[in-house]
């Protein structure tokens, strides 16, 4: 009963879909017939299903709102994405956010976005601060980013890019796209929570392959593709989120022979590509957009109020999602288009990132020593970027240490929240700049200390 009712709550059964077999079910769960007659019995007298003689079972029950909560397994609220994101969402004035993915406020271009948009108030046309974006998005803000990504290697003409409300939207487009319910997916572990949490929301079935320092676990990724024939493969390929790895190009152009022989489809989010000091390898400029689609975003170096992404791929798949996106979003925000645009060209993005570099070195550095001062070390030295991913000291479980840390107002991100394995306990992820507070590492002591 409680099989069929998980399936229903997933999505994975819908009003009028007819259930297994008496004879399959039990097969499939290893149990008697009798325990199945009476399971469906049941099922049928709380009103989930219903029997048509001669035919077989049928859901009946209209479906209940979805609750991503059931979706996967369940969790405490300490190792689950949500608990994360909504900690740090709602944080209040006084509370300290390590665990959060995004910069302090104060770290952000402030006087550079204030310009932009006084310059948009006295000068934009009416236009663009009323009306609607064009299907694609903003046909100057398209070309711009071409000439971007043609820099990095990429060849990707404006009517190969469409603009989103962010990366997360971007990867939802994808999905809505290219997957459905109980197609199997392939992320790393750990990797993004958030890509759990959205492709659980998609009904598909998510399997992880071991992360390191290089990429995937080149081994196990073959032996994944083998025995799950994935549709998709969900990536950063820069910084990698959590651990800060890069990809090294032996591991790209393997993994990229593989996604061939598989008819894999890789989605390479990128949205961390701006932190680098030298790019690594991506696979969208060494597949030239066939089989890989590259996202993009500016929430993490600009603004995360001002909502800007894109997705670079395939015409005929740009396509599609141009009609996605109008069904589900209708336009993209052209104020917040013309707003990225003005500070890409006027040079203060340029310079913004120039500082940004040197002060997440710093803050890499200071947090790195004050975390080893607790006994918690990098898995690796990142080479840029806001994250380093750590191990705990002496079998400390990550999750205990962020529950009694939250009722200290400090936010943490375990490890768990990262891994769909759930193998990764004794890890957690720091974000530096989150971390320049002397309260984070009394509070962290603290906490580690009571959990032990």
């Amino acid at each position: 009963m409680g099989a069929v009712h998980q399936r229903i709550a997933r999505r994975a059964l819908t009003p009028g879909a007819k259930l297994p077999s008496i004879r399959a079910l039990a097969e499939t769960m290893r149990v008697s017939k009798s325990t199945v007659v009476e399971a469906y019995d049941r099922l049928a007298a709380e009103g989930a299903i219903r029997s048509r003689p001669g035919s077989g079972f049928y859901v009946a029950a209209p479906l209940a709102p979805l609750s991503l909560a059931e979706i996967g397994p369940r969790l405490d609220r300490a190792v689950d994405p949500f608990w994360v994101s909504r900690q740090s969402l709602d944080a209040g004035e006084g509370m300290l956010k390590p665990g959060c993915g995004w910069l302090p406020a104060q770290w952000m271009p402030i006087d550079g976005i204030r310009r932009a948009l006084r310059g948009l108030g006295r000068t934009a046309e009416i236009a663009a601060l009323t009306d609607y974006g064009p299907a694609l998005g903003l046909p100057p803000l398209r070309r711009l980013l071409s000439r971007r990504l043609s820099e990095r290697g990429m060849d990707a003409p404006p009517d190969q890019i469409l603009l989103t409300e962010s990366g997360t939207q971007a990867i939802d487009l994808l999905c809505r796209l290219l997957i459905g319910p109980g197609d199997t997916v392939l992320v790393d572990d750990p990797c993004y929570f958030n890509f759990l949490a959205l492709l659980r929301a998609h009904g598909a079935k998510i399997v992880g392959v071991p992360y390191t320092p290089s990429g995937p676990d080149i081994a196990l990724f073959a032996q994944a593709l083998a025995e799950h024939r994935p549709r998709l493969y969900v990536t950063n390929s820069g910084l990698h989120n959590p651990t800060g790895a890069s990809l090294a190009p032996s591991v790209a152009h393997r993994l990229l022979k593989l996604a061939e022989a598989h008819e894999l489809i890789i989605v390479e989010d990128d949205i961390f590509a701006d932190f680098e000091h030298e790019p690594a390898p991506r696979l969208a400029a060494l597949d030239g957009l066939d089989r890989v689609v590259r996202i993009g975003s500016f929430s993490k170096t600009l603004s995360a109020s001002v909502r800007c992404g894109y997705i670079a791929g395939r015409r005929d798949w740009i396509e599609s999602l141009v009609d996605l996106r109008i069904a589900t979003g209708f336009s993209s925000p052209r104020l917040s288009a013309e707003l990225v645009l003005a500070m890409l060209k006027d040079g203060s993005y340029r310079r913004h990132l120039e500082a940004l570099h040197g002060r997440l070195a710093k803050a890499r550095a200071a947090t790195r020593r004050r975390l080893g001062a607790l006994g918690i070390e990098p898995w690796i030295e990142p080479a840029a970027g806001m994250f380093l991913w750590c191990r705990l000291p002496g079998g400390l479980d990550a999750g205990e240490i962020a529950r009694r840390a939250i009722s200290a107002d400090l936010v943490l991100a375990p490890g768990n929240v990262f891994s769909p394995s759930q193998t990764a306990s004794g890890f957690m992820r720091f974000n530096v700049a989150q971390c320049t507070d002397d309260r984070v590492y009394g509070t962290l002591e603290q906490a580690m200390k009571a959990a032990a």
